[in-house]
């Protein structure tokens, strides 16, 4: 192997004479930002490929994140999982709201469904939950309590870009679904990310909101942000978007071939998706075991040493960290199943370019210990 750096993802990026077209149009238009034609044309060609009714383009997922908050009107506390980034409580912090973390399910790593209900109080107004390594969380559960109780239900779909879930789109459950098209996303636009509404009255609430609150040229309606994508970066999604079922059917060769030459491997045990969802292989986390010979850590720092960049992922949980441990649904006797997982988890590098020699390399690198 020679001496370069194996990141865990890696963004997908086309030939540069597939980009050059789009950026000739871009200053021939002198258009930029603020609702564009490359705008227009990727919220239409997304609705189209995702199989979702509206979508809201964002210049990152965080402000997106925010931005749903505000359109669902959530007031108080908001029930989520401390196994996410730190994006995803940080955006009920700036809405004023309070978390309340439930812990995860041992074998999805998502919110355990069965645990929301006691930690709902008269101040819960939604959930929050993440389907994460795009795996989806018990959503039918998550939907009847949200019913019981009158809440509203906000996914953040980070990794669940084109996941479906007995074959319609997952981003449909739930009010609102948030999408995540960073760099080292599966579609990405550089930055940026997405809601997914249901209906048109919706969608212009969000779409005023993302503007300032501006709904024409005279009024502002509401104390929004600035959440708009720029052209360019729409045009990049639109060129990412005619390769993106051939980055995602290389993806899952990556996580056959680790899947088949790790099953035995003593100590490490491998995430298994959802029989009823197609995932869009994301992320490839293992569990590194008490009975493997090395910590979690150890072997962080093993393939490290031999220019394998893995990543403890997630870890430290949100719950742990300064602004949020002093929360009382932070304490860990109600976390267990979620500080054990962060404690061990590490997701090894996939991503299109991965060479076939490279993850052999990583593979026996994790085996010969």
């Amino acid at each position: 192997m020679n001496k370069k750096n194996i990141p865990v993802t890696q963004p997908f990026l086309p030939e540069l004479n597939e980009f050059i077209p789009y950026l000739e149009e871009i200053w021939q238009n002198r258009w930029l930002t603020n609702n564009g034609p490359f705008h227009q044309r990727l919220e239409g060609e997304l609705c189209d490929y995702l199989g979702v009714e509206y979508v809201s383009l964002f210049n990152n997922a965080t402000i997106a994140l925010i931005t749903a908050l505000q359109a669902m009107r959530i007031s108080g506390e908001v029930i989520t999982t401390p196994y996410s980034f730190v994006a995803t409580s940080h955006s009920i912090l700036w809405n004023g709201l309070e978390p309340v973390f439930v812990d995860i399910d041992p074998h999805t790593f998502n919110i355990d469904a069965e645990k929301i209900e006691q930690a709902i109080t008269p101040r819960t107004t939604a959930i929050l939950p993440v389907h994460c390594y795009s795996n989806p969380c018990d959503v039918e559960t998550i939907q009847k309590i949200a019913d019981n109780y009158g809440l509203k239900v906000i996914y953040d779909a980070a990794h669940a870009f084109n996941v479906k879930y007995k074959g319609e789109s997952l981003l449909k459950w739930g009010d609102l679904s948030i999408l995540s098209f960073h760099a080292t996303k599966v579609f990405n636009t550089f930055e940026g990310g997405a809601i997914i509404s249901p209906d048109l009255k919706t969608k212009q609430r969000i779409d005023h909101l993302k503007n300032f609150g501006i709904t024409d040229e005279l009024t502002v309606v509401a104390p929004g942000i600035n959440g708009k994508m720029s052209e360019i970066n729409a045009a990049f999604g639109l060129v990412q978007l005619k390769h993106i079922d051939k980055v995602m059917r290389l993806r899952k060769d990556i996580d056959l071939r680790y899947r088949a030459s790790l099953a035995d491997v003593k100590g490490i045990t491998l995430y298994h998706h959802n029989m009823n969802a197609d995932s869009n292989f994301s992320y490839f986390p293992i569990l590194v075991e008490d009975s493997y010979p090395l910590s979690r850590d150890e072997l962080y720092e093993k393939l490290k040493a031999h220019h394998i960049l893995s990543r403890r992922y997630f870890y430290p949980l949100i719950s742990n960290m300064p602004m949020y441990r002093g929360l009382p649904s932070s304490q860990a006797s109600r976390l267990i199943n979620a500080n054990e997982v962060s404690s061990k988890v590490l997701c090894l590098p996939i991503y299109h370019g991965l060479e076939v020699d490279e993850q052999n390399y990583i593979i026996n690198l994790i085996k010969e210990v």
